[in-house]
């Protein structure tokens, strides 16, 4: 039987790109995996993630903006950070856990018109999708 993994998405808020990449991980990665998303501050769910998350497929509509786990935290295998702010804000965590940073732009910050923010939406969206994607053992991939 394989090892179950924990995996912890962290953003400022838990608004976009955590909840994004929440969603495509409990799709795109095995079943064995316990997947979350916070953020050191909470913001509500951004409808416009929910949108672009809809437009693939994915439906993150029931997800809720939380704060940090720090049981959670301390028990994962891997703990993604997708913003400097949670990067730098993030509680310390054991040695055995593996860190890495995604340092992806807010889409909620975009500015002009809605089709142009939209626009950057998807093009984090679709950042979030391929960088999970290198999380996926190689046997799962066919």
């Amino acid at each position: 039987m394989v090892k179950s993994k924990q995996l912890y998405f962290l953003c400022t808020g838990n608004a976009c790109r955590s909840q994004m990449a929440e969603g495509f991980a409990k799709q795109l990665l095995p079943a064995n995996w316990t997947i979350q998303s916070a953020g050191v501050e909470t913001h509500g769910l951004n409808p416009t993630a929910v949108k672009v998350m809809a437009e693939v497929g994915i439906d993150i509509s029931g997800q809720q903006s939380k704060l940090i786990e720090p049981t959670y935290l301390q028990q994962c295998d891997l703990v993604i950070t997708l913003c400097g702010d949670a990067r730098d804000r993030c509680p310390v965590t054991p040695a055995t856990v593996q860190k890495l940073h995604w340092p992806l732009p807010d889409p909620a910050q975009a500015t002009g018109t809605p089709a142009a923010q939209l626009a950057v939406f998807r093009q984090v969206r679709d950042e979030i999708k391929r960088r999970v994607l290198t999380l996926v053992p190689a046997q799962q991939i066919n």
